[in-house]
């Protein structure tokens, strides 16, 4: 027996902690762009914990999305009055809550109404989980391109933006006309300095419109940066079964994620913001540290144990650490290559953060999938294991596990596992990635020739040479036995 989640039952749930606070004393203050699993298992838990302390109940969330894809999310949502369950799992642990932060979402594809909402003086923060390829970085130089055609055509189209960036600047703009002050601009993506790199996408789509604008934007509009963790894997009939089973609800789209959860802030809004420090947000002067930490060692763990864990047919996460080649590949590239070029982080320990990494990788309950890591490397790779190289390469030291990811990667993107199977696309540049991969077989070079992604790093002698010896070791001697060569210091 099961109770479908709603408002109207809230009351019948048991053994799983619900909402204290009454819905309809919230009022919005946030509009998210980007609604998927990670924005409900991470900001709208921290606002969720706040408005049960009696606090922040302007601060509510408004849904908006830009895909079509978005409006699947925002049906089951709206079924279920835009609650969440959202299922906390360890090794020996479960625990279910219901979170009620989110009071609407705008239909995808409105932008009037996106607009309109946007220009709301109660909206204060407009926050963004687009995902690290949706903010139009080009990947070996890290900056906006501004010649992406989704770009130019909110350039072009202003009136009726279909970007989330061109949504953004049209509530400001109206905003602005109407006197009033500008919301500040949150995002809480992976990605390295993403509060600058918003602003440069904000700023620069502005900056075809009218360069007034783009220095407009940039005086007058607060991008705080951030940094945000939880491991939180895509929701299949598997989560939504265990959902019944283990608690009694029927909820068209639950999370599951671990325990754990991070999100370091600079204080940098002047429109004003949620005491979210009230619920562990820590905000501090400068992010860059906490997000090179995790970018690096977390986000650059997972592609280390991704494409070896591919072609080894390992499904889930768990599976990949209990594997002896694999988590001590991860141990090696970390501890030898990685940590050693990380800068300090204030009252952390690398080396604890690392083994805290493992032990959330390593959580057999979370359900996380191998092929959630290997997806979008050509978006990934650029931010969370090319920067790491260039840095050994600046500093004379040696790539050799970090030249063995990215054969791994090419390995990968040949589009068949060591027994044979088929990869199916797990990129969306897959078909390019997948051409390039078949060339480097062999001819090495092909795969760093994608300079767009590998920038200077395929100019470096040291890096050249240790990725051709990996990629041939994986072509002629197979994944096991060149994860063995590696640990055995004979790669």
């Amino acid at each position: 027996m099961t109770t479908k989640l709603s408002l109207a039952t809230l009351p019948a749930l048991t053994g799983v902690a619900t909402p204290k606070y009454r819905r309809a004393d919230l009022t919005a203050g946030i509009v998210h762009f980007g609604v998927g699993n990670f924005h409900r298992a991470h900001q709208a838990v921290y606002l969720d914990a706040l408005f049960n302390l009696g606090e922040g109940h302007d601060w509510a969330l408004v849904g908006a999305g830009v895909r079509a894809a978005d409006e699947a999310m925002r049906l089951k949502l709206m079924g279920k009055d835009w609650l969440t369950t959202v299922v906390e799992q360890e090794a020996d642990t479960a625990a279910a809550h219901v979170t009620g932060a989110m009071i609407d979402y705008l239909p995808p594809g409105d932008s009037a109404a996106v607009i309109a909402r946007l220009a709301d003086p109660a909206i204060r923060i407009v926050s963004l989980t687009i995902t690290e390829g949706g903010y139009y970085i080009d990947p070996a130089s890290q900056k906006f391109d501004p010649t992406h055609p989704d770009i130019a055509y909110d350039a072009a189209h202003f009136e009726a933006p279909k970007t989330a960036f061109g949504l953004i600047l049209a509530g400001l703009v109206k905003r602005r006309d109407a006197g009033i002050a500008p919301f500040t601009v949150m995002s809480c993506d992976n990605i390295p300095g993403n509060g600058h790199v918003t602003e440069n996408a904000v700023a620069g789509l502005a900056a075809l419109i009218d360069p007034a604008l783009a220095e407009w934007v940039k005086s007058a509009v607060a991008f705080p940066n951030g940094m945000v963790d939880r491991i939180t894997p895509a929701t299949s009939d598997r989560e939504k079964r265990l959902l019944a089973e283990q608690f009694g609800i029927d909820d068209a789209w639950p999370v599951f994620c671990e325990s754990f959860k991070q999100w370091v802030l600079e204080d940098n809004f002047p429109a004003g913001r949620p005491a979210l420090e009230r619920v562990g947000v820590q905000f501090v002067p400068d992010v860059a540290p906490y997000e090179n930490m995790k970018i690096r060692i977390l986000n650059g763990g997972h592609a280390t144990i991704a494409y070896p864990a591919g072609l080894l047919d390992i499904h889930f996460v768990h599976e990949a650490m209990e594997h002896p080649l694999v988590s001590a590949f991860l141990r090696k590239v970390e501890t030898e290559e990685i940590i050693p070029v990380v800068p300090a982080v204030p009252d952390t320990d690398l080396n604890d953060y690392f083994a805290l990494c493992e032990r959330r990788f390593a959580n057999p309950k979370i359900g996380d999938t191998v092929r959630r890591l290997a997806l979008d490397g050509s978006n990934r790779q650029p931010k969370f294991i090319i920067p790491t190289a260039l840095d050994r390469i600046r500093d004379g030291q040696s790539v050799t596990g970090l030249a063995l990811v990215s054969a791994l990667w090419c390995r990968y993107c040949h589009g068949t596992t060591e027994s044979g199977a088929v990869i199916e696309a797990n990129d969306p540049n897959w078909e390019r990635l997948t051409i390039q991969a078949h060339k480097a077989k062999d001819n090495p070079k092909a795969w760093l020739e994608m300079a767009d992604i590998y920038g200077d790093l395929a100019k470096a002698p040291d890096f050249i040479d240790a990725f051709t010896k990996a990629l041939h070791f994986l072509w002629t001697q197979g994944t096991t036995r060149t994860l063995e060569a590696y640990l055995a210091g004979q790669l």
